[in-house]
């Protein structure tokens, strides 16, 4: 009690000693009461040095808590250099607190900042990624900022902003490729008289779609139906070129053929100037539509029936002059073209006008052949026959009673009859000569010489 003396204790103390020496308190009582005065006072002391020690603990506590803290958001950001630990002997705890808690909300508004710059980035990875997939969502499945907490460096952000990067060139690229396939399948759609939006709605719908915010599909499956389209369309492109060369080949002959107009050719005139030019190179509107293919095929049909039409008169005109020239010459015309068979033929197509008259052409060239290599014979036989016919003529003229009467022409008829006399004397000579020749002709040409189709008069005469 001795060093309460100096103090506000000791005065107390003091006071109390003279109220005990006033009252007369006894050397045990005073012994108890300051026994029981110091025992309150280590027990009030106690409690201070208890709750200081409790208020250095917490604050021990809370620092090591926030550097602990400070330490994962530097971990986790990256960021190795924000907050420098200063040297704990010359701080205290609660200047330790007021330096680290500034620093701990500083990460902490950088980790919010860079969870959103994540967020940000990964939405629009994950948007691009879907319209480059065969999905048809736009990306609002990102990933929740939890499955990125743990490392928010700059290094993976900046691997997150390459992969970004990466996928906008891609789609840059994939969208340059399928504007120009649109492009191209407009123009060819174009050319053929195909419909576009048709056409390319059965790739994707969204490639008929107009408008910023719509987006169009770029995914793999998309570019190969664009391509695949334009091979088919390019396909198509060349098999209608073909058609419609060999088609206005097959114009221009019946144009030549019957004398066409030019009129008639005006209207195709542009279909011409085109299918002279390449493939590539024809970029107008419906120039190879279907309807310009059948309306050429109509009018090939159309000029084909004309033709027919002239053909068929043409065949029977050249018919007619084959029976002619094989009656002249006394011998049979070939069957296979006999009008009534021709124009059978002709109608139910069986056989092309132009083949029927190449083959009647022919046969009019082998009959005015056979008929020059059977005149010499032919012009004896005529001659044979007149002669026969005089010797008729001369038997009956024997055998009429009157015949030396002095009627009108009894003069003429009698000249005649001198004349047919040794005309007469002259047939056996003729017949030799004209078997002779008949059968020299038959050795050279290895074929038996034919009247009207039937054995010759000279082999009938001597049969008989």
């Amino acid at each position: 009690m001795v060093g309460m003396e100096g103090t506000g204790c000791g005065a107390l103390l003091r006071e109390l000693q003279q109220i005990w020496a006033e009252v007369g308190e006894s050397e045990g009582e005073k012994s108890k009461v300051l026994s029981e005065i110091e025992r309150e006072c280590l027990e009030v002391y106690r409690r201070k040095v208890d709750d200081a020690n409790r208020t250095r603990v917490q604050l021990h506590q809370s620092v090591a808590t926030k550097e602990a803290e400070v330490a994962l958001l530097m971990a986790t950001l990256g960021e190795h250099k924000l907050y420098l630990k200063k040297d704990k002997g010359y701080l205290s705890l609660k200047e330790q607190l007021a330096t680290v808690v500034p620093v701990l909300d500083d990460l902490k508004c950088k980790k919010e900042e860079r969870i959103k710059q994540y967020y940000d980035i990964r939405s629009q990875i994950e948007k691009i990624r879907s319209e480059l997939s065969e999905r048809s969502d736009k990306g609002d499945h990102v990933n929740s900022p939890a499955d990125d907490e743990h490392d928010l460096s700059t290094r993976k952000l900046n691997s997150y902003q390459a992969q970004l990067s990466a996928l906008q060139k891609d789609k840059s690229d994939r969208l340059h490729k399928v504007l120009k396939y649109v492009n191209e399948v407009h123009s060819l759609c174009g050319v053929l008289g195909i419909d576009f939006a048709k056409t390319v709605n059965g790739i994707h719908p969204s490639l008929h779609q107009n408008g910023v915010e719509q987006s169009r599909n770029i995914s793999n499956g998309t570019l190969e139906g664009l391509a695949s389209t334009i091979s088919n369309l390019k396909a198509e492109r060349k098999s209608r070129i073909d058609k419609m060369r060999e088609t206005m080949e097959s114009l221009c002959h019946l144009w030549k053929l019957m004398d066409s107009s030019e009129e008639e050719k005006r209207q195709f005139s542009k279909v011409i100037s085109i299918l002279i030019s390449p493939e590539e190179g024809i970029t107008s509107a419906g120039v190879l539509s279907q309807e310009t293919i059948e309306k050429m095929e109509a009018e090939v049909e159309r000029l084909t029936e004309l033709k027919t039409n002239r053909l068929k008169e043409i065949v029977t005109k050249r018919r007619a002059e084959l029976e002619d020239i094989c009656k002249n010459a006394h011998i049979q015309p070939d069957l296979s073209t006999a009008p009534e068979q021709t124009n059978a033929l002709i109608d139910s197509g069986t056989i092309d006008p132009s083949e029927l008259l190449a083959n009647i052409e022919s046969q009019i060239l082998k009959a005015k052949e056979e008929s020059l290599s059977r005149k010499d014979i032919m012009d004896r036989i005529n001659k044979w026959i007149a002669a026969c016919d005089e010797e008729a003529w001369l038997e009956e003229y024997n055998q009429d009673s009157k015949r030396y009467s002095s009627g009108r022409g009894a003069h003429v008829n009698l000249r005649r009859a001198e004349k047919a006399r040794i005309l007469v004397t002259k047939i056996p000579a003729m017949m030799d000569n004209l078997i002779n020749r008949t059968f020299a002709w038959e050795n050279a040409r290895n074929k038996p010489f034919l009247y009207d189709g039937t054995t010759s008069i000279c082999s009938r005469r001597v049969q008989t």
